[in-house]
């Protein structure tokens, strides 16, 4: 079977197979379908390698809460009336995983049917259709964001409701968004003298270590900083190195991950945060702070001062509650685990017992 990239296959199987089947079997239903739920194919970054697992002709399918009752009725047209495959690939599925290995004696389908709100609720913890609050915009990871953002709407027939819960999710919020930056300069304001203090001491392995830390900070900066939701870590390099003007900066990462020595890993990182702080200017979020690199105290390591871009943009922020609120951003970016993350109940309750000290304990 020749590739064929993911959405693609999608939007033929709901169009030459899922649809005739609806318009046959439940010719009144109104439906909303569209691909959203994760894997590479939803970022459109899949390949031939993407075939192995989870992938395959699939897509959801969401119906409103007057039409909650037919969805066993929809499950079992599909379930009956589905091709045993599509353009040479099985529509089932058989193994582990979310889906497991496309296998044409698998016993599941890839065409999932639930009612909409409570799929978004499910997948983010809220619905954007109810609005999407502060709280909800700190407790979702960009990864998610990507995914229910990204991939494509196929067809819209609940008066719109699918393309507008996307549209409401596009991106933060001016205020949500110069916190969440803030955040990340933070992060990199507590680390950037390191690499060089590591080294001075003969600790090679720990200052590429710290490196490494940094120059994630950076990829998903400079993601933010585009509006482009940061996906996870296996996808970070390739979207940061899709940004425009990124070029010279995925050189110094490159550099400053290399193989040479402490200083020339500070030279590649030096590089790549002043470009952070150019594209931070030219935002116009905050009062321009045209931050070049100098001497860490007396100390013989070149730092950006990254502290003084975070203070820019949380000077700029208008919402008492962020203004006030500990500069830890959003949950993925104090968070790294997949259990958590992958999670939105998990991730909520972080994100929101954080929110709740910094309100009542001011930390």
């Amino acid at each position: 079977m020749s590739f064929l990239p993911g959405l693609v296959l999608a939007r033929r199987y709901h169009d030459e197979v899922v649809a005739p089947i609806l318009r046959g079997r439940l010719p009144a239903l109104r439906y909303a379908a569209g691909l959203l739920d994760g894997g590479s194919e939803v970022l459109g970054l899949d390949t031939a390698r993407s075939t192995d697992h989870d992938w395959g002709p699939r897509l959801q399918l969401f119906v409103g809460p007057a039409d909650v009752a037919a969805i066993p009725r929809i499950r079992a047209a599909l379930d009956s009336d589905l091709p045993a495959e599509f353009l040479g690939w099985p529509t089932r599925f058989a193994g582990d995983g979310r889906l497991g290995v496309a296998d044409a004696a698998g016993t599941r389908h890839g065409v999932t049917v639930d009612e909409s709100a409570a799929w978004w609720r499910r997948r983010l913890g809220f619905d954007p259709m109810a609005g999407v609050g502060t709280a909800d915009w700190l407790a979702s990871p960009t990864q998610r964001l990507a995914e229910v953002t990204g991939g494509e709407v196929f067809h819209d027939g609940l008066d719109g409701a699918l393309t507008a819960r996307r549209a409401a999710m596009r991106w933060y919020p001016p205020d949500v968004w110069r916190y969440v930056l803030a955040a990340v300069w933070t992060r990199i304001a507590q680390a950037e003298h390191l690499p060089g203090r590591c080294a001075e001491v003969g600790d090679e392995v720990g200052s590429r270590v710290v490196t490494g830390g940094i120059a994630r900070d950076v990829l998903r900066l400079g993601l933010l900083l585009h509006r482009r939701w940061p996906p996870y870590d296996k996808w970070l390099g390739t979207t940061f190195g899709r940004l425009p003007g990124a070029a010279p900066a995925v050189a110094a990462l490159a550099e400053a991950t290399g193989p040479g020595d402490w200083t020339r890993r500070q030279a590649g990182l030096v590089e790549a945060l002043e470009t952070m702080a150019r594209w931070t200017d030219d935002t116009a979020l905050a009062a321009p702070v045209r931050a070049r690199a100098g001497p860490f105290h007396r100390r013989p390591f070149l730092v950006l001062g990254a502290e003084r871009v975070a203070a820019a943009l949380r000077a700029a922020v208008t919402d008492p509650a962020l203004r006030d609120r500990p500069l830890l951003g959003a949950v993925d970016q104090y968070v790294h685990s997949v259990d958590v993350l992958s999670d939105a109940s998990r991730a909520r309750r972080v994100a929101d017992g954080l929110f709740r000290g910094a309100v009542t304990d001011r930390w």
